[in-house]
């Protein structure tokens, strides 16, 4: 019984805290890379936020690279040589990292920075004054928009077409001081986006829809912008695709890699998902503090909400013991997170209840260090980035 080995690998341990279950980790690694089919596995690192994990989906076959969230995580990665691929997936207007960047000539072998517009140049460039070459990626938007002013997906780059690509790539490799080696195209409404969504049977049915239409309209274009883009630079990859779109992502023949880092940990946001269920790897421990009533159990803390939408789904849950839920008057709160059930009955005070944090990385932005269980006991205690005394977000 999960609970019972996990209750006894940490019977040392006062909550709040957090753990890792390694098995589980390692079982999702290797069905990432199933899914993947060949293709190598950038690691997103928001997603993880623990260098220790970050390293050791690293180890594994098929993976390869890291998407930083961060131009100065990127720098602190390629410093403790976590890994010489590092591309930041998000623009930067960080002026001391870039200058900081443009110093170190084995960060600028190591980091790639993302841009989609001009602007972006002429920031760096203002920022750091003249300098050697900085690798560059394009961002190309594959959000769908099937009608004008319809727009389905992610605000991300405003790089649609493949000719306002084409011209971009185009001046990048004119400007002095950038070498353009990657694209990046994300289609988060299709990796980031559950089509079997808990308890929403219209709502998936319109997810489904939208997924299937979106599909194959990406895979043109991407492929379309991909050929034009090597028309006038050198690729060196081609990124797309997350954790929840591995498999048609996979199916591009532009893409030369894919990004994954969420299945790795297996967040309530994934368990809406035809294709694939995530083992959950990554918890935290609350202990019981009041019963306010025999069906009531009331937690200490807790409060740890995801980023996005502020929508019930963006709570975490109770995991074990099976049967418990928040209530939706309450929900889970700065100091206590009272839970209901039938399984409440059996609790006590002292017990402690596992639950589940809605994103991944973003759980261990609250814990300074994370217990990694192997079988039935913790195999060691690593910091968080948190608990290395940073924060990238």
């Amino acid at each position: 019984m999960r609970r019972t080995r996990l209750d006894v690998a940490t019977k040392d341990l006062d909550p709040p805290f957090a753990i890792v279950d390694l098995d589980a980790f390692d079982y999702n690694a290797a069905d990432l890379a199933r899914r993947a089919a060949g293709h190598p596995i950038r690691v997103a690192s928001k997603s993880i936020r623990v260098r220790d994990l970050v390293s050791r989906a690293l180890e594994r076959p098929g993976y390869r690279g890291v998407m930083c969230y961060s131009l100065a995580e990127a720098l602190w990665l390629s410093e403790q040589n976590v890994s010489d691929d590092l591309l930041v997936a998000y623009p930067t207007a960080d002026r001391a990292s870039l200058q900081k960047l443009a110093a170190n000539e084995i960060a600028r072998q190591r980091v790639t920075i993302m841009v989609d517009s001009i602007e972006h140049l002429d920031f760096v460039d203002a920022a750091i004054g003249p300098h050697s070459d900085l690798r560059v990626c394009l961002e190309l938007d594959v959000s769908w928009r099937p009608l004008p002013g319809v727009h389905i997906g992610p605000r991300r780059s405003p790089v649609h077409t493949p000719q306002q690509a084409k011209v971009l790539a185009a001046k990048i490799n004119q400007r002095r001081g950038f070498k353009l080696v990657g694209v990046m195209a994300y289609e988060g409404q299709i990796a980031g986006l559950g089509d079997n969504p808990p308890g929403q049977p219209l709502r998936a049915i319109g997810i489904r829809l939208i997924q299937s239409k979106s599909g194959p309209e990406l895979i043109a274009r991407r492929t379309a912008a991909v050929t034009a883009i090597r028309q006038v630079a050198d690729l060196e990859f081609v990124n797309g695709g997350g954790t929840g779109s591995l498999e048609l992502t996979g199916t591009d023949p532009s893409v030369t890699e894919l990004a994954a880092g969420s299945g790795l940990f297996g967040p309530t946001l994934f368990d809406g998902y035809q294709a694939f269920k995530p083992e959950p790897a990554a918890l935290f421990a609350l202990s019981v503090v009041r019963k306010p009533n025999k069906r009531t159990a009331t937690l200490f803390a807790g409060g740890y909400i995801a980023s996005g939408t502020p929508t019930p789904d963006r709570q975490p849950s109770p995991y074990l013991p099976e049967g418990l839920k928040t209530l939706g008057l309450e929900g889970a709160g700065e100091v206590q997170t009272p839970v209901t059930g039938k399984a409440a009955e059996q609790l006590k005070i002292g017990d402690r209840v596992w639950m589940r944090h809605a994103k991944a990385g973003e759980l261990f932005e609250r814990f300074d260090e994370v217990h990694l269980l192997h079988g039935d006991r913790i195999e060691r205690t690593v910091p968080t980035y948190r608990g290395e005394r940073h924060n990238f977000g």
